[in-house]
């Protein structure tokens, strides 16, 4: 029995307990419980470990460290007792990314050993929606992408991320990684698009769900498609998709100095319900 402020990697057994922690705030760590529901605590199965922040025996706070480092649930103490695991095993992440609060003290206590990061993304707002847009008309479209179109899809995914993230997936390994997340979400019927003489001019994933959440990724327009409104169109069709099939409650998260986009989504009925933020590596 734990019986002190303790801090280590969870056990399989522990799931449980993980569980409970991450359904304190569905909508928030809907991606985190979307893997743990999946993978279970096992690190090769879940691509990282989860760590565990305990008070009188009882698990009270999360840190997923995987690809990225993700707070969960985590105040004040639990971020020092992550920080310091963090500091003593050394910077395996590509990025820190969570609620904005637990986010940038711990980036604070990891910057003088892990910094500088390649950028800070301090405030991304949070956004949920539980109702169908009442005035933007789904785009007819706008449909999932067939298994025998992903070369088709792949280029769009490329261009979405390196214009969002600063750099190309297809760095390192070759983009096998991201292909393969890529192919994951066609295949599970998550990705759309609406597609026009062989070329993709609009496109979105639901990259995260759980029973309580889904969580809307990789939105997309071609730049010479901008402007026309099939981001608010597109993003209707995917909501109808999201809401009806798929769990009670859509979440993105956008980039604060997105106005277009923030105002695209606020028009399909999105609204802002907290902060999220972001540490590049």
């Amino acid at each position: 029995m734990l019986t002190t402020t303790t801090t280590k990697v969870l056990e399989p057994a522990e799931l449980d307990a993980a569980l409970a922690v991450l359904e304190r705030e569905p909508v928030v760590n809907a991606f985190v419980a979307a893997r743990v529901r999946v993978a279970g605590l096992d690190p090769w199965r879940l691509g990282g470990e989860m760590w565990g922040w305990y008070t009188g025996g009882r698990l009270e706070s999360l840190c997923y460290a995987g690809a990225n480092l993700v707070p969960i649930c985590a105040g004040p103490e639990a971020v020092r007792a992550f920080a310091e695991r963090a500091r003593r095993s050394g910077r395996r992440c590509s990025s820190i990314v969570g609620p904005a609060e637990s986010t940038a003290e711990l980036w604070s206590l990891l910057e003088p050993s892990w910094g500088p990061a390649r950028e800070v993304r301090a405030h991304q707002p949070l956004m949920v929606t539980r109702s169908l847009p009442a005035d933007v008309p789904p785009d007819p479209l706008v449909r999932r992408v067939r298994r025998d179109e992903l070369d088709l899809i792949m280029p769009a995914c490329v261009a979405m991320f390196t214009e969002e993230v600063g750099v190309s997936p297809l760095a390192g390994d070759g983009g096998l990684l991201y292909q393969a997340r890529v192919a994951e979400l066609v295949t599970s019927g998550r990705a759309f698009a609406r597609i026009e003489d062989g070329r993709v001019v609009f496109k979105a994933e639901i990259g995260a769900v759980t029973q309580h959440a889904c969580q809307i990724q990789g939105v997309w327009v071609a730049p010479e498609y901008r402007g026309r409104g099939l981001s608010e169109t597109g993003m209707s069709a995917v909501l109808h998709y999201a809401l009806r099939d798929v769990a009670p409650v859509a979440s993105l998260y956008v980039n604060d100095f997105n106005a277009a986009a923030r105002a695209a989504y606020r028009r399909v009925g999105f609204t802002e319900v907290g902060s999220f933020m972001s540490v590049l590596f």
